[in-house]
């Protein structure tokens, strides 16, 4: 067995391969020790090697990784086992989002990263789904089920909140700023998206991926480029790793 963990700001992922396919993987939330977490998710798999990804990776490194390799280069890896065409993917977690340029054989070309501020990310979806009362998986299908749109100005955490609230005063159907709130996080990919370059294919990976108005939208606003997104999006990076150990 070669398995990848991804120690995310948000969540662990683990991966396990035996060589030719995942058998299992699992998802938890990463608590205070995202490592003892991690910890107890290995026990019980007796691994050839382990290797770790994300925010938490030398802290893996420390106690139980045999080896750490960074997010962009385990989420490369982990996309283009799925998807060999891809020329460029676009991942948002918790935390941070990145875009990824591959070239040809999968290796990475090109990135960039939102990785200081909490705009464009998870948490910034976190937060707006919480001042409109909806759970994060309302959010994404309330923002779906309307084509109606308002205006949100600003990616500042603090400051869109500050919008969101003033648009319920006015009486703003929740559901209309709800898909506000998306469009302006995929216009910032989008636009991150125009700066590193982008080919016919692009995958979505990370927890948001789960949200299908972001999917959508990404869709629409891209006209005829396919979005392509993996059955379980969260796991790309700890798949990943898991594939860099087995071939290492």
């Amino acid at each position: 067995m070669y398995i990848g963990v991804d120690l995310g700001s948000r969540t662990v992922k683990m991966a396990v391969w035996d060589g030719e396919r995942l058998v299992d993987h699992q998802i938890a939330e990463s608590g205070f020790e995202p490592h003892r977490q991690a910890e107890k998710m290995l026990a019980g798999f007796k691994a050839k090697t382990v290797v770790a990804t994300g925010y938490g990776r030398h802290l893996a490194a420390d106690y139980f990784a045999d080896q750490a390799i960074t997010e962009i280069k385990a989420h490369a890896r982990g996309i283009f086992h799925y998807f060999q065409d891809c020329t460029t993917i676009v991942d948002v977690g918790g935390q941070d989002s990145k875009v990824i340029a591959l070239n040809a054989k999968g290796k990475v070309s090109n990135f960039q990263m939102n990785d200081k501020c909490a705009a464009g990310t998870g948490r910034f979806l976190e937060i707006m789904a919480t001042s409109l009362a909806y759970t994060l998986d309302e959010f994404g299908r309330a923002a779906l089920a309307t084509e109606q749109e308002v205006q949100i100005n600003s990616m500042c955490t603090v400051f869109a909140e500050s919008e969101v609230i003033s648009m319920k005063n006015r009486g703003i159907p929740r559901a209309h700023i709800a898909r506000a709130v998306h469009g302006s996080v995929v216009s910032r990919l989008i636009a991150m998206l125009s700066r590193v370059g982008y080919g016919e294919t692009i995958a979505f990976s990370g927890g948001v991926a789960n949200n299908p108005c972001m999917v959508e939208m990404l869709r629409s606003r891209l006209g005829e480029v396919i979005v392509v997104v993996p059955e379980v999006p969260d796991i790309i990076g700890a798949l990943g790793a898991a594939l860099y150990g087995a071939e290492k």
